[in-house]
């Protein structure tokens, strides 16, 4: 096992305690952190490959909570609708989607996370066109080619438009066909030891594209299996009135009379909770995957971040689908975030560490990984971003999180995943950067070849 010191960086460890160090190092053993510290590096005699971070900022690697990685195909669709809108306008086309088009756009997606500093991706993946091949195995073949951690949830659908459902009848499926794939999913994929690369969790996609049968089945189907729940809730104001009319309840009152609350379950956007969900949230440990770029895009609303963090609601940030949010990095969202807080809440209501908390190890609590990732601590997995801060962008900025955080992206010198370099100097080590365009050229025309022509 190689010895690897990154060394003479700012240290920002994220830990309990929130240590830094203007001037520190890190020593990792194999795939996993020994040691951190102030200072420079004291060599011990044993072989090292020592980096120089002079002028740098160590960080944990970022975590993405909630995307849909197949819409990197589907880019710059419905750019000026609403949330229903942009759905009824994609659903046709998603039902094009095949195990190529996914894999190729997985790829892109995938690789332009891990350029923007985002070491563990989580996708929700709930389209399944018949026909279609193993569209999940493809992605998550594609993050073993780019080298990232990856949360891979295996989505449905159930609830068709001939059923009171938004989405087309071509793409859901019955109960009994998703409880078959997504236990076989779980069963080929999830790995729940300490060193996994690869994790499965059960994800129905909305309260109006599914059935209450689904989702009272899924959250026995993961306890059963001890793997965890996600789903998208309280994203729009239509979302609420679908609920209350269909259900006769809140959305979060909804999905606790079916067993979806705890502290195994997070929802992704969360806008429109009351106090009273909140504090529901908050007494369950159930979590929440904060959008703010997708949610600006769509026009959806505001994510009460400031009041869950303060209720003790466990928060991360997720990029979203490509399709709604077409920069898709995660520490773009890190500085959405802060940003959108504060409009609402005034200058104190989320600061530059918290939102730089909520992109690592709060997204690490989410995943329930952060046993494993989202700080830099001894014992962890070496899951980490050096990112350049004395560029023109960067040079002579007071505080490093804050010109991280509030700045440009600065460039990501390096990116370890498991101790492994997946980003060096600003480029992905494991695959070809243009291979990736072409695949999603091919993938964005092979979907939308059927709509032109249809």
């Amino acid at each position: 096992m190689s010895v690897t010191v990154l060394d003479g960086c700012t240290v920002v460890t994220v830990d309990a305690e929130r240590h830094e160090y203007a001037v520190g190092h890190v020593v990792i053993d194999g795939t996993r952190i020994r040691s951190v510290g102030p200072g420079r590096f004291v060599p011990t005699g044993e072989d090292a490959d020592v980096i120089d971070g002079s002028g740098c900022v160590l960080t944990p690697g970022l975590v993405n909570t909630h995307h849909h990685l197949y819409q990197w195909a589907t880019r710059g669709y419905a750019v000026d609708a609403t949330l229903f809108e942009w759905l009824t306008a994609l659903y046709p086309v998603w039902g094009n989607i095949n195990e190529q088009v996914v894999g190729q756009a997985s790829a892109a997606g995938i690789g332009h996370l891990a350029l923007s500093g985002c070491t563990t991706v989580m996708d929700h993946h709930y389209v399944f066109p018949r026909d279609g091949g193993d569209v999940l195995g493809a992605e998550i073949a594609a993050a073993g080619d780019v080298g990232v951690r990856f949360f891979a949830t295996r989505g449905s659908m159930d609830l068709g438009r001939s059923d009171g459902g938004l989405p087309p009848d071509h793409v859901v499926e019955s109960i009994d066909e998703i409880l078959r794939a997504t236990s076989a999913a779980v069963e080929t994929h999830h790995d729940a030891s300490p060193d996994a690369m690869v994790r499965v969790g059960v994800a129905p996609c909305s309260p109006f594209s599914v059935t209450t049968d689904l989702l009272r089945e899924a959250a026995t189907l993961a306890r059963d299996r001890g793997v965890r729940l996600h789903t998208h809730l309280a994203e729009t104001l239509d979302e609420e009135d679908f609920c209350r009319e269909r259900f006769g309840q809140t959305p979060i009152d909804y999905m606790e009379s079916l067993g979806w609350l705890g502290g195994d379950v997070w929802f992704a956007h969360g806008i429109h909770f009351d106090d009273k969900a909140i504090q529901t949230l908050a007494r369950t440990g159930t979590g929440v995957a904060h959008c703010p770029s997708s949610n600006a895009r769509l026009g959806a609303g505001v994510c009460r971040t400031r009041d869950l963090l303060d209720a003790g609601v466990p928060v991360g940030l997720g990029v979203d689908g490509a399709a709604s949010n077409e920069a898709t990095s995660l520490l773009e969202e890190a500085r959405h975030a802060l940003l959108f807080a504060r409009s609402l809440g005034g200058p104190t209501a989320l600061g530059v560490r918290q939102a730089l908390e909520a992109a690592t190890m709060g997204g690490a609590r989410l995943l329930g990984w952060d046993d494993q990732i989202g700080s830099i601590e001894p014992g962890k997995q070496a899951d980490l971003c050096l990112w350049r801060m004395d560029t023109l962008a960067h040079a002579g900025i007071a505080d490093p999180v804050a010109g991280l955080v509030l700045g440009t992206p600065p460039p990501l010198d390096l990116a370890l995943i498991a101790g492994r370099p997946v980003v060096r100097d600003g480029h992905l080590t494991r695959v070809d950067e243009a291979e990736l365009a072409a695949g999603a050229v091919a993938a964005s025309e092979q979907v939308r070849a059927p709509v032109l022509t249809g």
